[in-house]
């Protein structure tokens, strides 16, 4: 097993935690995380964009002119793709874009991404982030500390102080260990991981 230093809110180390080598010593496919990702990606889309076909749109009842004689070109009907305000060809429809990708791919993609964060040095386990009052300057303070002002942190529980006092902060993200996906972690720079959240993923990974 693999030793990672802990730190405190300050940003000094107050101790080691063993972590997983079947987690974090995984070698890292990149195929493997595109697939996952595109995935997640497709999953949000909202898939409402919708358009009227010539059968849709209104009017088109009466032949706009008589077929012949008047010099301009055939047209039987005001409903015509080819007119401004006709139909729209093949144009979009309400769909879902969501597909699976197999449970032990996506928990296979998950240690893979733990792991690089891990091998590019972007991995820091806090003990506790405990926030006395609601103040985002104290968060912050506390990210600055810790030199990753672009990061993603997971929580082992609800922190209601660390929620609300990060929510106004662009650059950084709070979930908890359940909602840890492939696209968050490889999407920040920075992965912090509260300590018990160690346990947490490692009895889900290696379940």
């Amino acid at each position: 097993m693999a030793l990672q230093d802990v730190y405190n809110m300050d940003g000094t180390k107050v101790s080691e935690i063993e972590l997983a080598d079947e987690i974090f010593k995984v070698p890292v496919k990149d195929h493997i995380l595109h697939q996952v990702v595109i995935m997640q990606l497709a999953s949000k889309r909202a898939g409402t964009a919708s358009t009227k076909g010539r059968s849709e749109v209104r009017g088109g009842g009466q032949k706009p002119w008589r077929q012949k004689g008047t010099g301009r070109a055939r047209a039987g009907s005001r409903r015509s793709p080819v007119w401004r305000g006709g139909g729209v060809v093949f144009g979009p429809k309400p769909r879902d874009y969501s597909y699976k990708v197999p449970k032990k791919v996506c928990r296979q993609a998950l240690k893979m991404a733990l792991a690089s964060k891990l091998q590019e040095n972007e991995l820091l386990i806090v003990d506790k982030i405990d926030l006395e009052t609601i103040r985002t300057k104290r968060f912050v303070d506390v990210i600055e500390a810790l030199k990753a002002k672009e990061a993603l942190i997971v929580t082992d529980k609800q922190l209601k102080n660390l929620e609300l006092s990060s929510r106004n902060v662009p650059t950084v993200k709070l979930v908890r260990s359940e909602g840890l996906n492939v696209y968050d972690i490889l999407r920040y720079k920075h992965l912090i991981l509260l300590e018990p959240c160690v346990k947490q993923l490692e009895g889900r990974l290696l379940a």
